[in-house]
């Protein structure tokens, strides 16, 4: 695919127009994620007496209403970004909003909280970042703020599901891993690019293998090795899992260079079984992935009990509210898409995926159709890191992987989580502004 540079379409006769029929079209998805939203909450309404089902109801409308600002806002200010992005995430927030209000009127009113901060993160983002390529000079400065925010938690962290990742400020937690994420993707971005030549070519010969020099790998290696040991002392290890796999596709995009990514597997590998051996809380999920029935009472209960609901769901589900989520623990967090599935069938829980894999295709095409280096390698490597996060977790609430805990996408309970992925949209529909859009 030819790259869109920004000159070419910033000053072209037909940007405008290639604008206005985005934004057209982002307005008539919105409307249809809306008609989504307010029928689930309208049914939760129905379905609930007294508050908890007039709290769903105006929640719902409440964040219908406020998409369609963001998307009012941008059309005023001629914003460029892609137009399938935002309907997609509403669609996601709302679904997962919805069945917070299912599963606990409590959780879903802090759901509705944190949407809103969030989309009002995505409005700043859009606004004061709308020039994405200066973030390049700042490399050093996304990994020694990172590097900080994953030592804070070690000292003064809560540990919950056996990890010590979560700060506690008495309103709220906090988990600096969630936006750590973006600032590797950024740091990796822009050394990549500076070092692309020599990474690719290689300066030192071992036989028949070209190697970089000290030099270039030195110091993307040591923040990286920086980072996983402070995530093993967390023992986050659903995170660390995220983080390697974004690194190995960006140094694959920048580089083509098969090797370093099975190196790179072979790190992982040994570094897995390395833990299993080391930690008790990792070689009990292993053990649960190979066998949850044999402690099916204690330690595999959850595991169970997810697969017990997608067996239950079938192809069209029990129906809102018809299901038994509550039996699975942390349901709300690792676990919706079980109650999802369940209570939406086979049918609901493809249209999830469906709507990720659009989302993954959508950054993708970002990443090809911009012009400058580092932009499509942060596209890419955001799109990666979002990818990699939902495709963990709902291998392991299905049994393909074991479960690590971590949250899926703007759909489960979590507000570290939510905020950090509407900003991740957000620097991704800059790179699609500054790219000229399209569709």
């Amino acid at each position: 695919m030819e790259p869109i540079s920004l000159s070419q379409n910033s000053f072209s006769p037909g940007g405008d127009a290639v604008t206005a029929r985005g934004r057209k079209l982002e307005c008539h998805l919105l409307l249809l994620a809306g008609i989504y939203t307010l029928a689930g909450t309208l049914v939760l309404y129905l379905g609930a007496s007294g508050t908890p089902g007039r709290q769903a109801l105006i929640a719902g409308i409440a964040t219908v209403a406020a998409f369609f600002l963001v998307h009012l806002y941008w059309k005023a200010g001629k914003y460029k970004g892609d137009c399938f992005l935002l309907p997609i995430t509403a669609v996601l927030s709302s679904t997962g909003l919805i069945f917070l209000f299912r599963l606990n009127p409590a959780y879903g009113m802090r759901q509705f909280v944190w949407i809103l901060i969030g989309l009002g993160a995505l409005v700043l983002i859009s606004r004061l970042l709308a020039d994405f390529r200066f973030l390049g000079d700042y490399k050093y400065i996304y990994a020694l703020a990172g590097v900080i925010a994953l030592i804070l938690p070690i000292f003064f962290g809560q540990e919950q599901g056996g990890a010590k990742s979560w700060l506690d400020f008495g309103l709220f937690q906090f988990q600096p891993s969630e936006f750590v994420k973006l600032l590797v993707v950024l740091f990796l971005a822009s050394f990549l690019i500076e070092n692309k030549a020599a990474l690719s070519a290689g300066t030192r010969s071992l036989g028949w293998l070209s190697l970089p020099s000290p030099q270039e790998w030195a110091p993307l290696a040591a923040m990286w090795g920086i980072s996983m040991l402070l995530l093993v002392f967390q023992r986050d290890l659903g995170t660390a899992l995220i983080y390697f796999g974004t690194f190995l596709a960006m140094i694959y995009v920048a580089t083509s260079r098969v090797f370093y990514t099975l190196f790179g597997m072979g790190l992982f590998l040994a570094g897995a079984t390395a833990s299993y051996y080391i930690f008790s809380h990792v070689r009990t999920r292993i053990e649960i992935w190979l066998n949850p029935w044999q402690n099916i009472d204690t330690a595999g209960y959850q595991i169970a009990q997810s697969l017990f609901a997608f067996g239950s769901g079938g192809m069209l589900g029990a129906g809102l509210g018809q299901g038994f989520p509550g039996f699975i623990p942390a349901v709300h967090t690792d676990l919706i898409f079980s109650a999802i599935c369940e209570e939406m069938g086979l049918i609901g829980g493809l249209g999830v995926i469906i709507l990720f894999m659009i989302f993954v295709f959508r950054g993708i095409k970002i990443a090809l159709n911009t012009g400058d280096e580092f932009a499509a390698l942060a596209a890419a490597g955001f799109t990666a890191l979002l990818g990699l996060q939902t495709f963990i977790i709902i291998a392991g609430v299905t049994k393909l992987l074991p479960l690590t805990g971590v949250t899926l996408p703007y759909m489960s309970y979590g507000g570290s989580s939510l905020v950090a992925n509407f900003i991740l949209l957000g620097l991704l529909l800059n790179i699609s502004h500054e790219a000229g859009g399209g569709l």
